[in-house]
């Protein structure tokens, strides 16, 4: 019952419900490519997991209709970063901030593009709108490199960021810290190998990934976040 009460409670959130519609449409893309990769593309049972796949993810494009203003407000909220110590990662999240702003209005024209209410080129919006899921994820993994190192330099060097020795408190909130952003950096790493693959062929490995494939390194992803918020960190994922 008490498991059943926290996915009820879950599915109301509309962050955590869509990190379940994430985990789920990766998940059904992952075993129905490899029930086809099996059945050299016989299995119907593997198609209808693709098509449920895909209706998922037009869900969550759907649902993101609504995530421009909650965007903003953060955007406005960190600003340019001013009390960011570290100059390096400061910019790193404003023009993180800033990929992740704009890449809602793309997504959008793209989408009204596919659903014909205006008349414009839907693939280069969807390019436009991948290209810039990709820098935020570049970003994203350059800012989880830098605190790791920065962080890793602060254990080894404790005299130099505390008032004498730290407690054991202290190690354990930085091992956290670090375990945190190492797990970011999966995350988007395995994001990045799908937003790789979803630009126009001729782009490193674009358009190369079998769907089983797209769907591990997306479960994965998925996954890993699901595991963060049930720890207590941070993961927003588009």
């Amino acid at each position: 019952m008490a498991a059943l009460r926290g996915l009820v409670s879950a599915l109301e959130s509309y962050r955590e419900r869509d990190r379940l519609i994430r985990t789920l449409g990766y998940g059904c893309q992952l075993i129905g490519g490899i029930l086809l990769e099996k059945s050299h593309a016989k299995s119907e049972v593997g198609k209808s997991l693709l098509v449920f796949s895909e209706q998922l993810s037009h869900c969550r494009t759907v649902l993101r209709l609504f995530d421009d203003l909650s965007m903003l407000a953060y955007t406005k909220r960190y600003g340019l970063g001013t009390k960011e110590e570290d100059a390096i990662l400061r910019w790193m999240s404003v023009f993180n901030n800033l990929a992740d702003q704009l890449y809602y209005p793309c997504e959008h024209v793209a989408w009204a593009a596919d659903a014909k209410i205006i008349c414009t080129n839907s693939a280069k919006w969807w390019t436009f709108t991948t290209s810039l899921w990709g820098i935020s994820l570049l970003l994203g993994i350059g800012r989880s490199l830098r605190t790791v190192l920065k962080l890793r330099r602060k254990l080894r060097s404790p005299e130099g960021n505390f008032t004498g020795q730290p407690s054991k408190r202290d190690q354990k909130a930085i091992e956290g810290q670090m375990k945190s952003e190492v797990l970011n950096l999966l995350s988007n790493l395995a994001d990045l190998c799908n937003a790789v693959h979803w630009l126009p062929p001729g782009f490193l490995w674009a358009g190369r990934f079998p769907p089983w494939l797209v769907g591990l390194m997306g479960t994965l992803s998925s996954l890993i976040g699901l595991y963060r918020v049930s720890d207590g960190g941070n993961a927003g994922t588009l």
